[in-house]
């Protein structure tokens, strides 16, 4: 339909004839069938309908007040996510899809409340605050980028010259400010899909020369021998204390290799497409059977919301149109889907698997992120390859030990089980010390019962305000550990950038040792006690053992911490001193220890962590005097 249709019918409307708005906007409708992917097309279909639901419920439409007619109010944060106006793209793909007006007077009121944010150079803030971070202008320029491209023919002549005329402000800013060392990697990697896009938009080709350039240089940010995408740290190009490169999983798989797969696609970069297939297939090893991403070490893991990354949009495009290369992308796809539909309530995307069960309200931001990638893909449908579950994730089949040097982390896997052991060094700033190190066991899963172990930040901090919500009750890091406590100061292994893991795999037990000292936050070993512990991981077909020892005298009381991954209202015995039990719905899970077992007392029936979103029983063994040794073992049964 031409604007100038859709003028003439507003104004018939405006008189009160009955044209209902639904009859012309269906006219307009994609027409073409599914061909392909049914399943899949309608699980995508379908949770976009329900989240855009969701987002029209928390939406203020108010005409009479421009500083909040559109924006969406967050149900769980206190600060308003100026990004909201990205939500134009998907509602004004679920108008067009349905026919339904709310969708698309919801679009055009959320994006045009950006004037709240609006700044001189073309850019957007990401927050009310002007000063606030505007690198953030890529994403919001993606959307409207790709509104205009797809669905014009919903806007009358006056608003879509507008809204080009705004494009074209945000393009300046990010075609003047956008290097490759601009700020993280996933910056400048979104850039080249966008400026890609927005050129072809505007037909500019001075953007879309930028975004080659770009691309050209993204070469060069993959690792060896794995090509993970790296520079998610400050600087990019920083290297660790062990010369590891700064990789973060969330924002590759979820945003930057969406960017540059859609880019390689478009203009059919052979080899940027070969190295993408690369990287993608080793992002892959990380996913979980049942579509989680393993971002247990990575730089910016205080983001992890183990369905992917806070505030990335999904990794829906980069695996789902590269399906054809690997079929088990394809996989990928859809179970990351289905994990998101899982933690989806009331047309709202929740932060965790464990939202609901401890009454964490969830941040809109997830929502609208991660809302514009389920667009991106049934606007792309007629050109996707076949994608379903047929081919296995990589870690649905793995056996054995799978080391990455560039992270210096293991995934074992033998039998059911699958878990993770990292002594990963990268910090995202200095000073902070966040995601799982130290030899630590930063995720255990058990294919018929899930989640068991997953890693927190070792501390909790709001690293962006703007983008995190604040952990509810007492901060009770997740990772499992040795810790003790010396003048009510904090040493656990967990900050021991220094650990070191070695492994083996002989008669059917996989063993991972690490190396690793009890530090505090300013890198200083504990002393007059143990400092120094062996840990050692042994897994078999049947069981999962975990060693703590030391060889120096204990003498501040120091314990092995477990929290196991359970929502509230699991049932939780201890049969005896050294034993407790876990009952999930699908087995029961036994915690035996050569020590006795205590249940740290809290609050609550779980503690509860933003990073990753779940709940978890935590679980103290105690190393005793007469002893400078703690053996548990996890069984399902």
């Amino acid at each position: 339909m031409e604007r100038k249709a859709f003028i003439q019918l507003s104004t018939i409307g405006g008189i009160g004839l009955t044209l209902p708005m639904a009859s012309w906007l269906n006219s307009c409708s994609h027409k073409t069938e599914p061909t392909h992917s049914a399943e899949f097309k309608k699980l995508t279909f379908d949770l976009l309908k329900d989240w855009c639901d969701g987002m029209i419920r928390v939406q203020i439409l108010d005409p009479s007040d421009t500083k909040v007619h559109g924006m969406l109010k967050c149900p769980a944060c206190d600060v308003v996510h100026a990004r909201s106006m990205d939500a134009v793209y998907p509602f004004l793909h679920m108008a067009k899809a349905t026919g339904e007006k709310k969708y698309l007077e919801a679009g055009i009121a959320a994006f045009e409340w950006e004037r709240n944010v609006s700044l001189p150079d073309g850019s957007w803030s990401n927050g009310l605050d002007p000063k606030s971070w505007n690198g953030t202008t890529i994403f919001g320029a993606i959307a409207l980028a790709e509104a205009l491209h797809y669905y014009s023919d919903l806007l009358d002549d006056a608003r879509y010259e507008h809204w080009k005329d705004r494009l074209g402000q945000a393009a300046e800013f990010i075609y003047e400010k956008f290097t490759i060392s601009f700020t993280n990697i996933n910056y400048p990697a979104t850039a080249v899909y966008g400026l890609n896009l927005i050129g072809r938009v505007l037909n500019n080709d001075s953007y879309i020369k930028r975004s080659k350039e770009l691309a050209e240089e993204l070469k060069a940010y993959f690792t060896e021998p794995n090509r993970l995408l790296f520079g998610e740290g400050k600087p990019s190009d920083k290297r660790s204390a062990k010369g590891l490169p700064a990789v973060d999983l969330g924002y590759n798989v979820e945003e930057s290799l969406n960017s540059l797969v859609m880019y390689a696609l478009h203009v059919n970069d052979e080899e940027l497409l070969n190295l993408i297939t690369k990287s993608l297939n080793s992002h892959l090893e990380f996913m979980l059977p049942d579509g989680g991403w393993d971002n247990s070490w990575g730089t910016r893991q205080f983001k992890w919301s183990y369905w992917g990354s806070r505030t990335t949009d999904g990794c829906q495009p980069a695996f789902g149109m590269m399906a054809h290369k690997n079929p088990a992308l394809g996989t990928a796809a859809v179970k990351s889907t289905q994990l998101l539909r899982r933690c989806t309530a009331d047309g709202l995307l929740h932060g965790g698997i464990h939202y609901l069960s401890h009454g964490i309200k969830p941040c809109v931001h997830h929502t609208f992120s991660h809302s514009k990638n389920l667009a991106v893909m049934l606007d792309h449908w007629d050109h996707l390859p076949e994608i379903n579950t047929t081919a296995p994730l990589p870690r649905t089949t793995a056996d054995g030990i799978k080391y990455f040097p560039e992270l210096d982390t293991n995934l074992f896997a033998r039998g059911d089980w699958r878990g993770t052991v990292t002594a990963y060094d990268a910090i995202y700033k200095d000073g902070h010390y966040r995601q799982a190190t130290g030899g630590a066991l930063s995720v255990l899963y058990h294919n018929r019962v899930g989640l068991l172990c997953a890693a927190s930040m070792a501390i909790y901090k709001l690293v962006e305000p703007y983008n995190q919500q604040p952990n509810p009750g007492e901060d009770f890091a997740f990772t499992p550990r040795v810790e003790t406590f010396k003048d009510d100061v904090w040493y656990s292994n967990i900050f021991d950038r220094a650990a070191t893991v070695t492994s083996g795999d002989t008669e059917g037990e996989i063993r991972l040792n690490a190396k690793a000292q009890l530090k505090n936050t300013e890198n200083e070993a504990v002393t007059e006690t143990a400092s120094d512990f062996e840990l050692t991981y042994t897994c078999s077909k049947d069981v999962m053992r975990i060693t703590a020892k030391t060889a120096q005298p204990i003498k501040e009381k120091t314990a092995f911490v477990l929290p196991i991954i359970s929502p509230t209202g699991e049932k939780v015995l201890q049969p005896n001193p050294n034993e407790i039990t876990v009952q999930k719905p699908e087995g029961q899970v036994s915690i035996k220890a050569n020590v006795p077992l205590t249940i740290k007392g809290i609050p609550r029936e779980r503690s509860f962590n933003m990073v990753p979103g779940a709940e978890a029983i935590p679980i103290m063994a105690f190393f005793e005097e007469t002893t400078k040794e703690v053996e548990i073992s996890i069984e399902v049964s």
